[in-house]
């Protein structure tokens, strides 16, 4: 299937400039200044990009695509995610996590969603485990969940700086980064250890503990919730000033930002003024997951569910209220998970990646979106649902 997107606005994420760009096969054929049909040759598609800007496809690195929650009860339990909710988002990837529930949510599952949302037509990769330690895994060992199943490609998320984590010591973090490096190592894949940050005070310092005390990089692990209130946030900055990665979740509600959560595009205006590399910084949904809400004593007193599609919005609240450029902003969704979390051909429009693209429109609106050279969003609706979508 050929393809063709002609006088585009490209953003690589560096800025091409005007381009065509050729998509043969589900991937990035061709980039070049002009390309013109042949007489009398195979039906090619030809998307007219006019006065919109080329992006690469979203990556949303922290999705609960089962569906989160229950710490309100069974009947809190949130739904899984469906198709057309990432693709008019702009996500064309996905990486799943499971979350507080370890027990009625199982990685079968998760491996058996990421399959079925990629016959759909988009990519999706898992992390084995969720809050709890000792983790629990597919196969019985991080290692080979990470070197035998193609969708895993690491370890998370794990809780730790909160009420419902397992509470795990510095010793067992690093024995499940280990195994998590190892496994990745042999796999060629990241084996990232995907950290959840809770509310406490604790902060980072199990992880950093971690990186004084053993031979374990800082990079291998990826913490998130950065943004959850200023002490963390503050936290973070630090953090990534020692080279670590941090990442901000972009599903909240009011009450969360007016008691001090920090918004997403505040957030990387603050970091990058503090020195933190653009590099350094991504941005997830949390989509699916549970937003609860607790008192001073643990109880639960209010729920929402987040939203993937406050991935992109996040972004574009950086570069319309922010001023920060869109080539840099954008990273945070495309070229910085996908380097993290090394999906060699994700993150770029670059030849011979994967033909993930979205177009905008010049308010920023999304108005189509590509995944493996697909069009699966047009005009800003999704033209093809998922098997059970209306």
């Amino acid at each position: 299937m050929l393809t063709l997107i002609k006088n585009g606005d490209v953003y690589a994420p560096d800025h091409l400039g005007k381009k065509d760009l050729l998509l043969v096969d589900g991937k990035i054929g061709f980039i070049e200044d002009e390309i013109n049909l042949p007489e009398r040759f195979v039906y090619i598609r030809v998307v007219d990009a006019e006065g919109k800007m080329v992006v690469p496809g979203f990556i949303d690195a922290h999705v609960h695509i089962i569906g989160g929650g229950g710490e309100g009860g069974f009947k809190t339990r949130t739904p899984e995610i469906q198709l057309a909710q990432a693709t008019a988002a702009g996500i064309t990837t996905f990486v799943g996590v499971i979350g507080t529930d370890g027990t009625t949510r199982k990685m079968a599952s998760l491996v058996a969603k990421a399959r079925a949302l990629e016959e759909e037509g988009i990519s999706c990769y898992v992390q084995t485990g969720s809050y709890q330690v000792p983790v629990k895994t597919l196969t019985g060992k991080i290692e080979d969940d990470i070197i035998l199943i193609d969708n895993i490609i690491g370890v998370g998320e794990i809780a730790i700086a909160d009420h419902r984590s397992s509470q795990p010591t510095p010793e067992e973090l690093a024995k499940i980064a280990s195994a998590a490096r190892i496994g990745g190592m042999l796999a060629g894949k990241s084996g990232i250890v995907n950290i959840h940050v809770g509310d406490s005070r604790d902060h980072l310092k199990v992880i950093e503990q971690v990186v004084e005390t053993t031979d374990i990089p800082i990079r291998q692990f990826y913490p998130t919730h950065i943004n959850r209130n200023p002490h963390l946030f503050e936290a973070g900055i630090e953090y990534a000033k020692k080279g670590g990665w941090v990442d901000f979740t972009t599903s909240t509600i009011p009450k969360f930002l007016e008691e001090g959560e920090v918004k997403c595009s505040a957030g990387l205006r603050r970091m990058l003024e503090a020195g933190v590399s653009i590099r350094q910084i991504t941005f997830t949904s949390d989509g699916q997951a549970s937003l609860p809400d607790f008192d001073a004593a643990g109880e639960l007193i209010g729920l929402r569910i987040g939203s993937v599609s406050s991935l992109y919005e996040a972004v574009k609240a950086a570069v319309q209220e922010e001023d920060i450029p869109l080539e840099t902003a954008i990273r945070v969704i495309t070229e910085n998970p996908a380097a993290i979390l090394k999906l060699r051909t994700k993150g770029r429009i670059e030849v011979g990646r994967d033909a993930d693209l979205v177009l905008l429109d010049r308010s920023f609106r999304i108005d189509t979106v590509i995944a493996l050279g697909k069009v699966m969003v047009e005009n800003g609706e999704a033209i093809v649902k998922g098997t059970f979508e209306e």
